[in-house]
C-alpha cells in the first residue's frame, strides 16, 4: 500500500533511533507513588469511602472514582499503605489532589479483579461497563475516557475505528514498540472495541518510518477480513486525530465537530493494549510505557511504568540527567509541557520524558511578523496561525474565534515555521481559552 498524506504539516529532525530498537523494559515497582485523581479529560476524580491516611490499599484496587459521564476511575498502581491525600505537582501545570501510597514491596493483587471471560460471551454495554471500571482512556496523549468514545449516541453509526499507530511526534518510541512486542494485544482489544461499536471494519494508521512495525501489524492483521493496515507518510502531524482520519479513509471531520459525526472512533494502540488486558485478565490501567530519551538522558529507554512513579525516579533508573540538561519536557517537544523539576508523578497519558540539553535548546529573540505565510502552509487544519495570534495579543477574543481558533489542535507547526520566532502557538493557546471561558458564561 502506498504511502498516504494531508496538506501542510512539518517534517521536524525525529532523533527516534537512540531508542526505536530498544525493547521495553518493566521497571521495578517505586518505593512510593503519587496518584493525581485529575488524569483524564472530564471530571475529576474523589477518593472512595476508606480511602484514606492510614488505609491499605492492593494493587489494581480502585481507590478514585466520579459520578461524571466523561471522567474515568483511578486505581492503586502498587499495593501498601496511604501516607496523604492532598495537593501535589502535575504534569499538566497546576497542582492537584493525589492519593499518595507507600508501597509494601508485595504487590499484592486486589482479589476481586477477574477476566471478563469469552469476548463472544460479552454485550457492548458489557464492554462499556468494564472498560470503564478498568479506568482505561486514550493513551495517545488526549487522555479522552475510552468508554466514552465506545458509547456514541444512537443515531451516530460508527462503521470504521481507526487506529494511531502514527506515533509521529519526534523522539517518542513507545507505540513503535508497542506494535512490535504485543500487536496480538492490540488487534485482540480492537476486536473489542468492534463489538462494542457495532462497525464494520477498522484500519490501523502507521508512519512509513516504521517499516517494521507494518510489516509485524500485517502479518498479524492478515487473517482478519475487517482489519486493514495503512502505510501514512512520515510527516508531523500524521497522528493527529483529524489527519489520522483523512488519510486512512477519505473522510473529512468538519470544523467544530467529531470523528463520530463521520462515522469514526479513533483510539491508540496502546489503548487497545489496555482493552486486551481488561478483557482478559481482569487488569485496570496502572501502567504505561514511557519513552525516556534525549540528550540529556544518560541511558534512554522505553519503560513499562506505574501509574503515580514519580518522573525523578524514572530519570534514577535511566542513570539520571547529565550535567548540561536544560530543559525537562513530559511529552514529546512539540506538544509535551516543559516541566521546572523532575518532581511530579507519571501519569495515564505520559508518553514520553525529554531531556534536552544546552546544545538543543536555545532561547530565539522575537522579530516583527513578515507576512510570509509559512504558518499558513504548515498548519494541518487550513486556519490563519498569525491573525489569530494577533487577534490573542489585542484580546479581540471574538475575532480569534471568528477564525476558527478553536479549530485549533495546538500542535505547534506553527511556532515551528515561523521564521520570526512568534510563540504563535502559545498566543492561540490563550485565545481558545478564552474564548471556552467566555462560552461557559
Amino acid at each position: 500500500m502506498s504511502s498516504v498524506a494531508f496538506k501542510g504539516g512539518i517534517h521536524p529532525d525525529y532523533q527516534k533511533e537512540v531508542t526505536a530498537t530498544l525493547a521495553v523494559t518493566p521497571m521495578k515497582a517505586p518505593p512510593v507513588v503519587v496518584i493525581p485523581l485529575k488524569q483524564h479529560i472530564g471530571a475529576p476524580c474523589e477518593p472512595l469511602e476508606g480511602i484514606k491516611v492510614g488505609a491499605r490499599v492492593k494493587m489494581g484496587q480502585k481507590i478514585a472514582d466520579s459520578s461524571g459521564f466523561v471522567s474515568a476511575p483511578i486505581h492503586a498502581s502498587v499495593s501498601g499503605t496511604i501516607k496523604e491525600i492532598g495537593p501535589y505537582n502535575h504534569p499538566l501545570g497546576r497542582p492537584a489532589q493525589a492519593i499518595i501510597i507507600e508501597s509494601d514491596g508485595e504487590d499484592s493483587w486486589d482479589e476481586q479483579l477477574k477476566p471478563a471471560g469469552d469476548l463472544n460471551d460479552l454485550s457492548a454495554e458489557e464492554i462499556r461497563k468494564l472498560v470503564r471500571e478498568a479506568g482505561i482512556v486514550g493513551l495517545g496523549g488526549a487522555t479522552f475516557p475510552t468508554h466514552v468514545k465506545l458509547s456514541p449516541p444512537p443515531e451516530k453509526k460508527i462503521d470504521i475505528v481507526v487506529i494511531n499507530g502514527a506515533e509521529c511526534e519526534p523522539y517518542l518510541t513507545a507505540d513503535h514498540r508497542v506494535m512490535l512486542e504485543k500487536p496480538e494485544e492490540i488487534i485482540f482489544g480492537l476486536k473489542v472495541m468492534i463489538k462494542a461499536l457495532n462497525a464494520e471494519k477498522a484500519v490501523i494508521g502507521i508512519e512509513d518510518n516504521k517499516n517494521d512495525a507494518i510489516r509485524v501489524m500485517e502479518a498479524v492483521s492478515a487473517a482478519e477480513g475487517n482489519i486493514s493496515v495503512s502505510r501514512l507518510h512520515t510527516k508531523y502531524p500524521q497522528g493527529a486525530e483529524k489527519m489520522l482520519i483523512q488519510v486512512t479513509t477519505g473522510r473529512k471531520v468538519p470544523s467544530g465537530g467529531l470523528p463520530l459525526d463521520v462515522g469514526i472512533v479513533n483510539h491508540n494502540v496502546g489503548t487497545a493494549v489496555a482493552i486486551a488486558h481488561a478483557v482478559r485478565e481482569g487488569k485496570p490501567l496502572i501502567e504505561r510505557v514511557v519513552t525516556v530519551t534525549g540528550a540529556g538522558i544518560n541511558r534512554p529507554a522505553n519503560l513499562l511504568v506505574r501509574v503515580g512513579t514519580l518522573v525523578s525516579t524514572v530519570i534514577d533508573q535511566c542513570g539520571g540527567l547529565r550535567d548540561n540538561t536544560l530543559k525537562l519536557i513530559v511529552g514529546g517537544p512539540m506538544m509535551g509541557l516543559a516541566q521546572p523539576n523532575a518532581d511530579l508523578p507519571v501519569i495515564k497519558g505520559t508518553s514520553g520524558i525529554l531531556a534536552l540539553t544546552d546544545e538543543d535548546v536555545y532561547l530565539a529573540e522575537r522579530a516583527p511578523c513578515i507576512r510570509c505565510a509559512k504558518c499558513v502552509d504548515a498548519c494541518p487544519v487550513t486556519l490563519i496561525p498569525a491573525m489569530i495570534a494577533q487577534a490573542a495579543e489585542h484580546a479581540l477574543y471574538a475575532r480569534a474565534e471568528k477564525l476558527h481558533a478553536l479549530d485549533c489542535f495546538e500542535c505547534g507547526c506553527c511556532s515551528y515555521s515561523c521564521p520570526s520566532k512568534i510563540p504563535l502557538t502559545q498566543l492561540i493557546v490563550i485565545a481558545k481559552a478564552e474564548i471556552t471561558k467566555a462560552k461557559k458564561k
